[in-house]
């Protein structure tokens, strides 16, 4: 006779549970990824073509670029194909994945839903660019002096928030433990 499969860390949650986490995630979801397309709509139109614009002593400045590779520009120079599959069809299935761990995922708290929420929604926001343009959209660089950080996006910051969240949620959590442990 079969037995059920079981995963670890997944179970049946109770449906007022599930329903509070989908709010969650679909809420993350709905503000990060329009917030996202907005901005990258208006550097579309307002920066394409334009000249660096400087704010705050040059501190922030809005420089489009396309980005057809990955984090920072990595990967932009493999074949087209290879970027199609890692960037818009491997992506495509690790948003995915997230979305569906932070979900049904037995053994989180809010503060890691929302950290996978931020994280699948940034991904979202840079897929939809990927699908639809063949790149990402960037447009966004701080420093000082020299020291600057690569162009990037309001979905990077909502995966960057995401990871340090995860980060700090994992690093808390252990703590804890010790604590009482």
């Amino acid at each position: 006779m079969l037995k059920p499969f079981k995963m670890r860390g997944f179970q049946t949650l109770p449906l007022s549970l599930l329903g509070r986490r989908a709010v969650l995630i679909l809420v993350t979801l709905f503000f990060c990824v329009g917030c996202d397309q907005k901005t990258k709509s208006i550097a579309r139109e307002d920066l394409r073509g334009a000249e660096v614009k400087s704010f705050l002593h040059d501190t922030i400045r809005l420089d489009y670029a396309e980005n057809s590779g990955g984090f920072l520009g990595l990967g932009d120079s493999l074949p087209a194909t290879w970027r199609t599959a890692i960037f818009s069809f491997g992506c495509s299935l690790g948003i995915a994945a997230a979305f569906l761990y932070a979900l049904f995922a037995v053994d989180l708290g809010r503060v890691q839903i929302l950290a996978l929420s931020l994280v699948v929604a940034g991904g979202v926001g840079n897929i939809i660019d990927r699908w639809t343009l063949g790149y990402s959209t960037d447009f966004l660089n701080f420093g000082i002096g020299p020291i600057r950080t690569g162009i990037f996006n309001v979905a990077d910051v909502a995966i960057m928030s995401g990871c340090f969240l995860i980060l700090w949620a994992h690093r808390w959590k252990r703590s804890e433990i010790k604590e009482t442990g």
